[in-house]
């Protein structure tokens, strides 16, 4: 199944943050490249180091907005991811240049998603979409509402 359209603009003279002329969505950006552990034997990045890269966008968007994950942390929340879902549409190679495209997605009383595609740098093309869903829990790992800075990234982040 083709991906839906994903044509990125600079938002707002912002290079981290584009908007979709498709469907008029922001996403923050952020540009990363393969590393040579990340490939497997048929030279392709190994399916599960997409998630790393998931992971590198959401760290991006939150330090970008001035709230690291390190800062949640020691507010004494956590939000480990509870689900996730990934497409993949075309393979990426050793040393490919990527841009990992993150957005907040849904927000909920004790859980959140962010929402992903990435595309190579040079041809444009989508890679993966994809998403993740988390839930906020306190240092004792109990879930617990969303903490307030972090509802706040969702408030802030452009629409």
């Amino acid at each position: 199944m083709r991906p839906k359209p994903f044509h990125p603009e600079v938002y707002n003279g912002d290079p981290r943050f584009v908007k979709n002329r498709h469907d008029g969505c922001i996403w923050h950006r952020c540009e990363n490249r393969t590393l040579y552990a990340d490939t497997d034997r048929s030279a392709v990045v190994y399916h599960a180091n997409y998630l790393r890269y998931f992971e590198f966008g959401r760290a991006s968007l939150m330090r970008d907005l001035a709230y690291p994950y390190v800062d949640i942390e020691a507010s004494g929340y956590v939000y480990p991811i509870i689900e996730l879902g990934i497409k993949y549409h075309s393979p990426l190679y050793y040393d490919d240049a990527m841009w990992v495209h993150t957005r907040p997605g849904n927000l909920g009383k004790v859980k959140l998603n962010f929402d992903y595609v990435i595309t190579h740098a040079q041809t444009g093309g989508i890679v993966c979409t994809g998403f993740t869903e988390h839930c906020a829990l306190n240092s004792a790992g109990r879930p617990v509402g969303i903490d307030e800075n972090t509802q706040n990234l969702w408030d802030i982040f452009p629409k």
